[in-house]
């Protein structure tokens, strides 16, 4: 409670990993809650990249977040997009309003910004229309069209050139996101199309993936890391690694060595993967309250994950260098548990406040790392256990499934997982939305 007798007002910036969590831990203690998000659910990103290569349907990755917190009546849900800050009134400045109205502004006394982050394209955004990424939702569904469409043109083509072209896919990156790609864009040239056209074979398909690092998946070890490559290889994967991406444009791909030696690929479907930057909130945070920005524009928070000069505001996730007790920075993975323990501590620092205490610097407990390359194929890294094969496939699963927001998401999945794995078939292949032109 405040001095005024009336409920501590906390607001919530994202919907993703980090605020979710955080109004989940949250919602019993006394206080007013608003979850402000530009979307109107949950995503979870983990699994984006089965929505872009069939295997998933967009509904069975993504969660209402009114829906999720149906029940919680000291919960408030608000659609909107957070356009400022204004740390000195404590007030959260959000636009894009669905009436249409000006900007707004939410008064707060505790605030959590979990903005999350986007792909990087390393100064080339001119890139972007030709090579999506799936961070988002629309941009898998982007992905997905592009991936079919590509078939469907080898399909009627006719000169053997411009049909090869069709058939190379690049994935940029070779980490989980980029090695999980590869490998399912590889499943469905091998497996899922191989009956379902005529005048071409979808074996032929090439999917290349570009890294710039020596191996792929660098967070793992060494030894898992050439496990997953010659996983790859199998399925039909051709990994080009030390090698750095300097133009794309809508036909082909331009790779350099590091002896600057370079080579065009003529290839229709180029996917992003490689690399990250903050959410621009994290440069609002900074602006407000005068804490650092590195290089990839996260904002710096103290041990609390607070900023600054300013106690009551929680910054987490992506889009933030968290610095330990004796101000070293903290190499903490971009990865969604960080965000969700973050998430939880920010939750119980202010709820251990409201009860006059103050919390423990926070803590990471790595649980370790998963990525599959494909059926019965994948890695896994879990303190000091390095699995791979079908155990780390079946890890992997579990560990995805426990994790999904909402009982009919988790039993939907498993259904289609299950059918994918006894038929070798994705069940979302519509090609829908606008037709790019060529």
């Amino acid at each position: 409670m405040t001095a005024d007798g009336a409920r501590h007002r906390v607001v919530v910036v994202g919907g993703g990993f980090g605020g979710l969590q955080a109004v989940r831990r949250l919602r019993h203690e006394p206080v007013e809650i608003t979850l402000v998000d530009r979307r109107n659910f949950h995503l979870f990103q983990p699994l984006v990249y089965q929505v872009a290569t069939g295997a998933l349907a967009a509904g069975e990755i993504a969660s209402p977040l009114r829906g999720v917190f149906k029940r919680d009546e000291n919960v408030r849900v608000l659609l909107g997009e957070v356009t400022g800050f204004d740390l000195s009134e404590r007030r959260v400045l959000v636009g894009a309003l669905p009436n249409g109205d000006p900007e707004h502004s939410i008064p707060y006394d505790s605030l959590i910004v979990a903005g999350g982050s986007s792909y990087s394209y390393f100064g080339h955004d001119d890139w972007r229309p030709f090579a999506p990424d799936v961070k988002l939702l629309e941009s898998a569904l982007e992905v997905r069209r592009r991936i079919l469409t590509a078939f469907e043109a080898a399909e009627v083509e006719e000169d053997a050139e411009r049909r090869a072209a069709w058939l190379t896919f690049v994935v940029v990156g070779a980490g989980p996101t980029g090695v999980e790609l590869a490998g399912q864009i590889a499943e469905i040239a091998r497996d899922t199309l191989h009956r379902d056209f005529r005048s071409f074979e979808t074996r032929a398909a090439r999917i290349l993936l570009v890294e710039t690092a020596d191996r792929v998946l660098t967070q793992f070890p060494p030894r898992l890391s050439q496990r997953a490559q010659r996983s790859l290889e199998l399925l039909g994967v051709t990994p080009l690694l030390e090698r750095t991406v300097v133009d794309i444009d809508e036909t082909s791909v331009t790779v350099a060595t590091g002896e600057g030696e370079r080579e065009r690929i003529p290839a229709r479907t180029v996917v992003w993967a490689a690399g990250v930057v903050a959410s621009e909130l994290a440069g609002a945070l900074a602006a407000e309250s005068g804490a650092a920005l590195d290089r990839a524009g996260r904002v710096s928070v103290g041990p609390d994950l607070t900023l600054p000069g300013h106690p009551e505001v929680f910054a987490l996730g992506d889009m933030v260098q968290v610095h330990g007790p004796n101000g070293e920075a903290l190499a903490l993975p971009g990865l969604a548990p960080v965000a969700m323990q973050e998430g939880r501590y920010a939750a119980g620092a202010i709820a251990e406040r409201l009860h006059g205490r103050e919390p423990e610097p926070f803590h990471y407990r790595d649980k370790g790392n998963l990525a599959t390359i494909g059926r019965a194929k994948a890695v896994a890294d879990i303190k000091g256990l390095q699995l791979s094969g079908l155990v780390a496939w079946l890890t992997w699963l579990f560990v995805h499934l426990f994790y999904l927001i909402g009982l009919q998401n988790r039993v939907l999945v498993f259904i289609r997982w299950t059918w994918s794995f006894v038929t070798r078939g994705r069940g979302s292949r519509i090609i829908s939305g606008q037709e790019r032109r060529r």
